[in-house]
């Protein structure tokens, strides 16, 4: 069943985003999630600040021979943003879990971009046989103890909830430091459109205090065996595409992933930052496609 919300009505008004999100309740809480076009499923997971509208282009795409699933994690896009609730890895790769088993999803694909790896990795890792190949986009789903100062701050008490829910440092920062080409506005306002007040930027700023840097962060062990499940996947089919100019993500991870799995086809675009469909869409889709068409079976 589809449910419209009024303030869901308002924001597709006001953004491109030409989908109707869908939505369904886990646990109490609504999470709203992409599902468009038939065929072998691909499964889409954003990271933090972004939300599914950072897929819609790849979407409008790929929906012409399969069925694309993009969840907004809770608290982000058009999913609920309660406030007492627990924003960790483990909890978003369950809210993952069961919007699949509700779909009926058995096998599919995995495209993955920035906390959407740990999360993804971590949905693959608990049923490795149900997943067909991955596409990875500037993301980690390991341990490193790299962060840029202007992710720490954030992390500090009160100072990141200034920074993060009182000026919206984070999402509307993320605009101009994420890409290389200047945004258009409209695009802009689709980035920071759910996140307009500071109770709904709640998970922005649980999202930054779980990245797991030390053993005594919550979501560490959870990452950890993440980690270790990776190997199960050497022989999966994986399209590794790369941002070169990331300031989070930069060269050293995509040299992992491609360390880790020396059959995957890699493709660095120097150029391009963070947002890598933000900036590099035009070089990125046709190899998508391609690996799709060859990669998913019909």
């Amino acid at each position: 069943m589809i449910i419209i919300l009024e303030n869901t009505q308002n924001m597709l008004n006001n953004i491109q985003y030409p989908f109707i999100p869908k939505k369904i309740s886990i646990n109490g809480h609504t999470l709203s999630y992409l599902d468009e076009g038939e065929g072998s499923p691909i499964v889409m997971l954003h990271g933090n600040p972004t939300w599914s509208f950072y897929y819609r282009n790849l979407v409008s795409i790929l929906r012409n021979k399969h069925r694309v699933i993009v969840p907004d994690h809770m608290g982000c896009g058009f999913s609920d943003k309660p406030q007492d609730y627990p924003y960790l890895l483990e909890t978003h790769i369950d809210n993952v879990e069961k919007l699949l088993t509700e779909l009926g999803i058995d096998r599919f694909s995995l495209v993955v971009h920035d906390w959407g790896g740990a999360i993804g990795m971590g949905v693959a890792a608990r049923k490795p046989d149900r997943i067909e190949s991955f596409v990875v986009m500037n993301t980690a789903a390991f341990h490193s103890q790299r962060i840029p100062l202007r992710i720490s701050l954030c992390r500090i008490p009160v100072l990141g909830d200034i920074i993060v829910r009182g000026f919206n440092g984070f999402a509307k920062g993320a605009i101009t430091m994420a890409v290389t080409k200047k945004m258009k506005p409209e695009i802009a306002r689709g980035y920071i459109a759910p996140y307009d007040s500071w109770k709904n930027r709640i998970a922005v700023l649980r999202f930054v205090q779980d990245i797991p840097l030390s053993p005594k962060d919550k979501s560490w062990d959870t990452l950890g065996a993440i980690e270790k499940s990776l190997k199960q996947f050497k022989n999966t089919p994986m399209l590794v595409l790369w941002g070169g100019k990331d300031f989070c993500f930069n060269r050293h991870f995509y040299d992992e992933w491609l360390q880790r799995f020396p059959g995957a086809e890699g493709h660095f675009f120097s150029e391009a930052g963070h947002y890598v469909l933000e900036d590099a869409l035009d070089r990125l889709a046709p190899l998508i496609t391609t690996f799709f068409q060859k990669h998913c079976k019909v």
